[in-house]
């Protein structure tokens, strides 16, 4: 049997995008993935489908497993021969018990490493806008644990030392120990008004910050009703956080928005809404598959120096229509005497990265406005191949035909109905929780009202905005009952982008 690995990985903070590379790299490797409550769960896409991931819990006090169960489990998957990812939240040494199962794997002898973390402690203060050093404030920090009872007769902590000593002071894991921290700082001499901050789910799109004073503060908690997870930041840098506060600031903050989107075209749109603050859930009602069968598509192709024209829909078509052509044993040379016509520039610019630049691009970017620009070609007698969605709408061939040209529509590709992450997706429906839903084809929107059940579909969409990327999918949503708020003035993902981030802007 080969030698199992085990590899000690810091998540980082919440935001999954601040997991370190060698991290990211280590969960695209592992046979085994043990995770606790605080590693985000969007780290998982690195994961490969055939590995195993286990979660731990360790939820605020609530384990889905002790520690000692934890450590038996890491070192069985060891011994089994596999590449073990222990996943925790922020950094394994900085009150993780990184050092504990450390210490464990070299007693049984597995090999082991670590890869450090972005530590809540560092990240949380960063995104709330409080730097933990500042030249004209402090030059000392300290990081301390807030889950041990601070007023036990035998406390490891030197209060004394602590409340004076250190400029900044972080506690870790202390929102239920808030009164006693409080309270000892300032019986060892802390003074009462010193700046005080509390940062929940620092670094994520739910991250809340409550500001007050070692004398307030207990009572800023209560009246917001603030819960773990979050840390407690004491010190005069906390100042500073009016003048630095960049994250909660961004445009969409707080708002959780819905990518309706096939999940291999999601991403541009996840990134755009999350750059201005969204927190996005991923639900693809849609996936984009292969057609029922190639040969219609191959005989075209086959056939390429017959036709004048070549019109892409999608940036699908391209791709697919692309696949084919290699798989044929041909390339671009076989379009040399064909001209194109796209219909978006995302189209457009896919079929730029396979060497051929576009005769026809329409000034907007839906069926109606490729007719408009045929208009001004002469069609009549003029062969066109048409590779697209097998459900597209017909109004493109129907009208290059009452032009007179000869219209071959082939399926290049065709869409299924997904359903991933609907159970979530129901839940924070129900839960009020969702207020935004983004809607970029006919498509998604049929799709995704099929996923909701059909007595509860009202109920669970009232309140909630509805973003379209066009005319026509607006059009499809309010004949299915949705109530469209944005419709996109130019029918990109950036034109979307731009339109829900006008409609918050007012």
């Amino acid at each position: 049997m080969k030698q199992g690995k085990v590899y000690l990985v810091g998540a980082g903070p919440g935001d999954p995008d601040l997991i370190t590379v060698r991290g990211a790299e280590c969960l695209k490797r592992a046979d085994v993935v043990i995770y606790d409550f605080l590693a985000a769960p969007k780290l998982l896409k690195y994961v490969r489908e055939s590995a195993e991931t286990i979660y731990v819990g360790k939820k605020g006090g609530d384990h889905t497993l002790p520690q000692d169960k934890i450590n038996e489990l890491i070192v069985a998957k060891a011994k089994q021969g596999h590449m073990v990812v222990r996943l925790k939240g922020g950094d394994p040494f900085i009150f993780g018990r990184g050092g504990e199962e450390a210490e464990l794997l070299a007693k049984a002898g597995i090999p082991f490493e670590i890869v450090p973390g972005v530590t809540s402690a560092v990240a949380a203060p960063a995104y709330a806008g409080i730097p933990l050093t500042h030249r004209q404030y402090t030059s000392s920090v300290a990081f301390v644990t807030g889950h041990e009872d601070p007023t036990k007769a035998h406390s490891s902590i030197d209060w004394s030392k602590l409340a004076t000593g250190v400029g900044t002071l972080v506690f870790l894991m202390g929102v239920k120990n808030l009164p006693g921290i409080t309270e000892q700082l300032m019986a060892a001499g802390r003074d009462p008004k010193t700046p005080v901050a509390l940062i929940r789910w620092g670094t994520t799109s739910q991250q809340t910050t409550v500001v007050g004073t070692l004398d307030d503060i207990v009572a800023q908690v209560e009246a917001v009703g603030l819960k773990p997870p979050a840390i407690i930041v004491v010190g005069e840098v906390i100042k500073l956080r009016d003048i630095l506060n960049w994250f909660e600031k961004r445009p969409l903050f707080g708002r959780t928005v819905v990518v309706t989107r096939a999940r291999a075209q999601a991403s541009e749109l996840v990134e755009r809404l999350s750059d201005l603050g969204a927190e996005c859930l991923e639900c693809p009602t849609i996936k984009v598959v292969p057609p029922e069968d190639w040969r219609p598509l191959d005989t075209a192709i086959d056939n390429i120096g017959t036709y004048d024209w070549l019109v892409f829909t999608s940036v699908n078509g391209v791709c697919f229509f692309f696949e084919r052509l290699y798989a044929k044993g041909k390339d671009v040379r076989a379009l040399r005497d064909v001209r194109t016509a796209a219909i978006g520039p995302a189209t457009a610019k896919r079929l730029q990265d396979f060497g051929l630049k576009c005769d026809i691009i329409p000034e907007t970017y839906q069926a109606e406005s490729i007719v408009e620009a045929f208009k001004n070609e002469p069609m009549n007698g003029k062969k066109v191949l048409l590779p697209r969605a097998k459900e597209a709408r017909p109004v493109l061939p129907v009208e290059l035909r009452e032009m007179g040209a000869v219209v071959d529509e082939i399926a290049a590709y065709q869409t299924e109905q997904a359903s991933e992450n609907v159970d979530v997706l129901i839940k924070r429906l129900e839960e009020g929780a969702i207020d935004l839903l983004t809607f970029t084809s006919s498509s998604t929107v049929r799709n995704f009202k099929a996923l909701l059940p059909p007595e509860k579909f009202e109920s669970l969409i009232q309140g909630v905005t509805v973003a379209s990327i066009g005319p026509i999918t607006a059009d499809t949503a309010r004949k299915l009952g949705f109530k469209v708020d944005i419709i996109a003035k130019d029918y990109t993902i950036g034109g979307l982008g731009q339109a829900i981030l006008q409609h918050y802007g007012r």
